[in-house]
């Protein structure tokens, strides 16, 4: 009888790259994928802690889960991720007794495998034939705008070995952890210091996704312009992308998220010259006043970044730029918030992605800094940002009406297809062909601001491969 296993994913795409790795090894013993985790041999929960939410959702979910262990206490629960940490968490397992397995970030998942060997699963034998599994849920639903509704669009995680179900953007992490502790940030402590990856691993991997099917990969770090820091005399980010852009069959490649303190102009360089290195740059500027910033531990000033977006413009003209801003900071002032706004309004970037200050246990800001900015302050402040960018976005989505752009196809949506430009603008299209997979020349006729839409040119290659008929099933939470 077919084992089988359900993944519930919350958080990054580093967190779906990680959980693909441990679906291939699952894949490798002969389980195969279930969209329902009460029909599920295994259930492996991904987690995140970056916010409170994402960690309370990890704990509701853990609790749902209870009674059906209590039901069926011989399928096997376990828990990765940012909630259970690079330490350990005994806190953790006390409190949910009937899982199975911990297992900490960027695992690639021996610590299940070897429970479910123990359990009698020596038996099992390699799959040889194609297993179907995604490891998507609805947080992957809607797209983000200035980044406060909803989440972004993610692809499916790409499937492991021997899978026939085609798909088209994969996350590759390329270096793990960080070592750069800003004062906000959980995510040192969780996923422990910077590990970068071999060029010749990930080119590997890159490979394989490929032969799968992938047309473009998205290479991970929480600090990406820091790979090979870590290696003396290594390779950098500009040398990988190099390596990468060779990949036979790969289309497209996207890399974040950068830091302004890392990213150097042999990198923009790099990003400039290679044909499949998509023009998109992700640099978090967090705050646009230099008090706040050193209070983060930022390690660059509000001039700084401004210059360095300068930079990029400079080298690659028609980059689109993307941002991280927080609002209501500890001691974050009116007059600072107004800084940050006046720094959006200059720089007009292309998309902003924001948050609300929350205090995260275990940083420096939560044990050392009072969360002084008021909530209906803090929901100002994002409100205000949020206005601009709405306007920022669509004056530069406007600037594409008319023009035809092409479009790498992720799907379906409303019965509508759903691609991405190399600039990471969202497009709709109506056609009756297949094109998932598929780079696609559309005619833009509609631009609203954080997506457009339009209908495909006719002079549109159609000689590519067809998505195969097999659905792939989506993990709901």
């Amino acid at each position: 009888m077919t084992k089988t296993y359900h993944f519930w994913i919350t958080g990054c795409q580093m967190n779906y790259a990680d959980a693909r790795r441990v679906a291939t090894e699952l894949e490798k013993l002969g389980y195969q994928a279930t969209p329902r985790a009460e029909d599920a041999d295994v259930v492996v929960l991904e987690t995140c802690t970056v916010r409170q939410q994402s960690e309370d959702k990890a704990y509701h979910k853990l609790h749902a889960l209870r009674p059906l262990k209590a039901r069926r206490p011989e399928m096997t629960v376990a828990v990765m991720g940012c909630v259970v940490g690079v330490r350990g968490n005994e806190a953790l397992e006390q409190r949910f007794p009937f899982v199975d397995v911990f297992m900490e970030p960027s695992t690639d998942g021996r610590p299940l495998i070897s429970h479910l060997s123990q359990d009698g699963d020596h038996d099992l034998e390699l799959a040889e034939t194609a297993a179907r599994h995604a490891l998507m849920d609805d947080l992957g639903a809607g797209e983000q705008g200035s980044g406060g509704a909803g989440e972004m669009i993610f692809s499916p995680a790409p499937l492991p070995p021997r899978s026939p179900a085609l798909q088209v953007s994969a996350p590759v992490a390329i270096v793990y952890g960080c070592s750069h502790a800003c004062t906000f940030c959980i995510i040192p402590q969780k996923r422990g210091i910077e590990r970068s990856r071999s060029v010749g691993e990930i080119a590997a991997e890159v490979r394989g996704l490929v032969a799968q099917g992938v047309k473009e990969v998205v290479l991970l770090g929480q600090i990406v312009d820091r790979y090979g820091y870590d290696v003396p005399d290594g390779p950098d980010l500009a040398d990988l992308l190099r390596v990468i852009n060779g990949v036979d069959g790969l289309e497209r490649i996207r890399f974040l998220t950068s830091h302004p303190s890392y990213m150097t102009d042999r990198i923009l360089r790099a990003v400039a010259e290679l044909p499949k290195v998509m023009p998109q740059i992700e640099i978090p500027i967090q705050a646009g006043n230099n008090d706040v910033l050193a209070a983060m531990k930022r390690g660059y000033t509000r001039e700084q970044y401004r210059d360095l977006i300068g930079r990029v413009r400079d080298i690659i003209p028609d980059a689109a730029i993307h941002c991280d801003v927080i609002v209501g900071f500890p001691g974050e002032t009116a007059e600072q918030f107004q800084d940050t706004y006046d720094s959006l309004a200059e720089l007009r970037l292309d998309k902003v992605h924001l948050a609300r200050y929350s205090p995260r246990p275990g940083t420096v800001s939560a044990r050392r800094m009072a969360d002084d900015v008021a909530d209906e302050e803090k929901r100002r402040r994002f409100q205000a940002i949020e206005a601009l960018q709405k306007t920022v976005s669509t004056e530069k989505m406007r600037r594409y009406l008319g023009q035809t752009v092409e479009v790498l196809v992720e799907g379906q949506d409303k019965g509508r297809w759903r691609g991405r430009t190399p600039h990471n603008k969202l497009v709709f299209f109506d056609d009756p062909g297949q094109w998932v997979g598929q780079l696609v020349d559309v005619i833009i006729t509609h631009a609203g601001p954080w997506s457009m839409s339009g209908k495909r040119a006719e002079a549109t290659p159609v000689a590519r491969p067809q998505l195969l008929a097999e659905p792939i099933p989506l993990i709901v939470l």
